[in-house]
């Protein structure tokens, strides 16, 4: 497991988000899947420190598996990624705009799926509830 750094915080944040079309269209063929499992990789550019680990595409909807910094709220990151995948959709596929989704701000559905991928539960209470006892051998825990 890789724990990441930075100024005061030490974290291992991952998750999977989802995002489907707007109107649930089925408008992501092949090439604009590729495209678009490209381009999402492009966020990380400007933000280093989200990383985008894994995303694949369906016809109507996109999967990711993201590691986001505890400085971000996870809104404001599925903004950014929406705001400029969407924006570099409608510019490489015009007809997105002009046929599929003419007078609308975007490509994508107003809302989105996420939850969090991290060590599983039950390691994190047995953690807990040794948390100040000796360590006979029982407690001890690797991360």
């Amino acid at each position: 497991m890789e724990i990441n750094r930075q100024g005061h915080s030490a974290y291992y944040a991952r998750y999977h988000l989802v995002i489907s079309t707007k109107y649930r269209r089925k408008v992501l063929e092949h090439g604009m899947q590729d495209y678009l499992e490209r381009i999402i990789h492009d966020v990380t550019k400007h933000r280093p420190d989200i990383r985008i680990i894994e995303a694949n595409t369906d016809r109507d909807h996109m999967h990711m598996l993201i590691s986001i910094p505890p400085r971000y709220a996870v809104c404001d990151v599925v903004r950014i990624i929406k705001s400029n995948t969407g924006r570099m959709m409608r510019l490489r596929f015009p007809w997105l705009g002009k046929r599929v989704y003419y007078g609308t701000d975007g490509i994508w559905s107003d809302g989105y799926f996420v939850s969090t991928i991290g060590i599983d539960e039950e390691t994190v209470r047995k953690y807990i509830e040794f948390q100040g006892r000796e360590d006979g051998g029982q407690a001890k825990l690797e991360f």
